[in-house]
């Protein structure tokens, strides 16, 4: 049996498990598949998940609840939340704070469809109730007050984090869980304030009404919350693991956000990944947290307003990989963006790199990882050739800089390993172009079950 026709029936025995989880959870212990790495009463604190931080101006809060539902990597006993203002020129004030597990809900998915573009085709949310307001429901009796400092409220000030008080909780791995939160003042983007989020989670969350009030403790959301697939003011999940536990950080662009993948339906490689790593015996215990962007550049942050609205991986590469909580290893899968520049065409000038420029940031990227004791390794640039995504500008001299930074990225030795994703995408018979049971029709961003494949194409004895 081919490759591509036993991952497909992976997926799809994927989404069967997930339409069955709705109506019959399966809850595992904290610790469940630690096998030989509980440890004995040592633990630390590590990430479960976390996502990169951006700013907007494009939405305003008022007296208002959120609900954003995240997906853990890791279980634990314990669990904290960090909230993040990174991008505020005010104090963010928060009036009260929970975290739960999710009740669970279903989805239904119909398949992925290759669809050839243009325009960039975004697959249709699935049926089911998780992209509904009946998927904002929690598990009552796993609903947990969060504190700070021993306080329900607290003010997040301008560029900083704030991280809960844990509380004590069987968290999951592989589940989905719900932190709500309460903003009983304005905040919006007035006075040049900017909003902290993540524009593209794929992920459906909630938010109240505007003028709703303090909803943090309630079972389900109530009529009039409107749905969103953004995750708002929060960055990071930490549960308490054995000490033996580490962290990956994905440190990608649109190809690790998954950005052209199918709402709920957690279809990114890093996602896939965890699976994996959770799936093994008596492995060593790892959290896998998802910090791509779409549109990251090695190089340039955005050129485009508002300042912030993307950070280049250089930029961020401390915020989001030294500071993340028990970080081990790093994949960097960046330069596709750095290449594909800004169109219509003609390409900005002003912007333009070399394969030199890209592969000197991973230079200092994989230096600062190894200061920082992180094992760091290359993933080769996917096959995108002639990609007709939103204002691509595809030439060959763009191919020919990719085929030298992959060169670069395989035979240098400088970072610890190489992921070969090029490999794992492309077409055998013509290997400058995706396989099409890969691509989502754009010829740059996988379909689901190409994120899938690029998460089972992952030597997990490098996580040992």
């Amino acid at each position: 049996m081919s490759q591509r026709y036993v991952v497909g029936a992976l997926l799809a025995a994927m989404a069967f498990v997930l339409i069955l989880l709705g109506d019959h959870p399966v809850v595992l212990t904290a610790g469940q598949n630690q096998g030989g790495f509980r440890g004995s009463g040592n633990q630390k604190w590590v990430g479960t998940w976390a996502t990169s931080l951006q700013a907007t101006g494009d939405i305003r809060f008022a007296n208002q609840t959120l609900r954003m539902i995240v997906r853990t990597s890791l279980g634990g006993n314990k669990v904290r939340v960090r909230f993040s203002n990174a991008y505020g020129a005010v104090p963010l004030v928060i009036g009260a704070a929970h975290i739960a597990l999710r009740a669970p809900c279903t989805v239904v998915y119909p398949g992925y469809r290759f669809q050839p573009g243009p325009p960039p085709i975004q697959p249709p949310p699935p049926g089911g109730t998780c992209a509904t307001v009946a998927g904002s429901a929690i598990v009552p009796t796993s609903d947990r007050v969060l504190t700070f400092g021993g306080s329900p409220s607290t003010k997040v000030f301008p560029g900083a984090v704030m991280v809960s008080d844990s509380v004590d909780l069987d968290v999951p791995a592989l589940a989905d869980l719900a932190v709500s939160f309460y903003l009983p003042n304005i905040f919006d983007s007035s006075s040049g304030n900017l909003i902290t989020r993540h524009g593209t989670a794929k992920q459906t969350s909630y938010i109240s009404a505007s003028g709703a009030g303090d909803l943090t403790a309630a079972a389900v959301m109530p009529d009039g919350t409107a749905l969103t697939v953004s995750w708002f003011l929060v960055s990071t999940v930490e549960v308490l693991a054995s000490e033996q536990a580490g962290v990956i950080v994905a440190l990608g662009d649109s190809i690790t956000d998954a950005n052209v993948s199918t709402q709920d339906m957690n279809s990114r490689w890093p996602y896939e990944l965890a699976r994996r790593l959770n799936a093994q015996t008596g492995h060593r215990p790892m959290g896998v947290l998802d910090h791509g962007t779409g549109g990251d550049k090695v190089t340039w942050d955005s050129t485009a307003p508002p300042l912030g609205g993307n950070d280049s991986g250089q930029h961020r590469f401390d915020r989001d990989v030294i500071a993340a909580p028990g970080v081990t290893h790093v994949i960097v899968l960046l330069g596709v963006n750095d290449l594909r520049n800004s169109g219509p065409p003609p390409d900005n000038p002003a912007t333009i790199v070399t394969a030199d420029d890209v592969i000197n940031g991973y230079k200092q990227m994989i230096l600062r990882a190894h200061s920082a004791g992180i094992k760091i390794y290359g993933g080769t640039l996917v096959p995108w050739w002639e990609s007709i995504f939103t204002n691509d500008n595809w030439t060959h001299e763009k191919w020919l800089k990719h085929q030298a930074i992959n060169q670069w990225i395989r035979t240098s030795g400088a970072f610890d390993a190489v992921i070969d994703f090029e490999k794992c995408l492309a077409d055998p018979s013509e290997p400058r172009k995706m396989l099409q049971n890969y691509d989502s029709g754009d010829h740059l961003h996988p379909s689901d079950l190409g994120y899938a494949h690029m998460g089972e194409c992952i030597d997990l004895s490098l996580f040992k």
